[in-house]
């Protein structure tokens, strides 16, 4: 048993009226949708590369099939990144100095360290000897 109360019906007559979005190939009238316009194939792309949804541009299913077509071959043409790279800044709960206590050296300390293997970059000899 459920202790939610069920909704009140909508009112059928309600005041906020759905508008279909018009899409930007009809409303510039674009006949054929070319793997080559790129300015045109990035209108429908996300800030993160990917294709927006049939809903989001306004389009029919044609025009959104040709547009997906046309920004895959785009992409296979190395015209149109597949992602974007998007850099997020993480913020600590702590600065940097606090960091040494929470599993490991702070990112400094790593890029400081030097490892010494036994070889010398100098010259192409290694230590121990060879067969020579």
């Amino acid at each position: 048993m459920s202790n939610k109360k069920p909704r009140p019906p909508r009112a059928k007559d309600s005041t906020k009226k759905i508008r279909k979005k018009t899409s930007v190939l009809t409303s510039e009238k674009v006949g054929y949708v070319d793997y080559k316009d790129v300015n045109l194939l990035g209108r429908f792309v996300s800030d993160r590369s990917k294709i927006k949804a049939r809903r989001v541009n306004g389009n029919d299913v044609q025009q959104q099939n040709e547009i997906a077509r046309a920004i895959k071959n785009a992409r296979e043409m190395a015209l149109l990144p597949y992602t974007k790279r998007v850099s997020s800044q993480r913020t600590s709960r702590g600065d940097r100095e606090g960091r040494e206590g929470r599993g490991g050296p702070a990112p400094e300390a790593v890029v400081d360290q030097v490892v010494d293997l036994g070889v010398d970059v100098g010259t192409d000899e290694v230590e121990g000897g060879g067969d020579e």
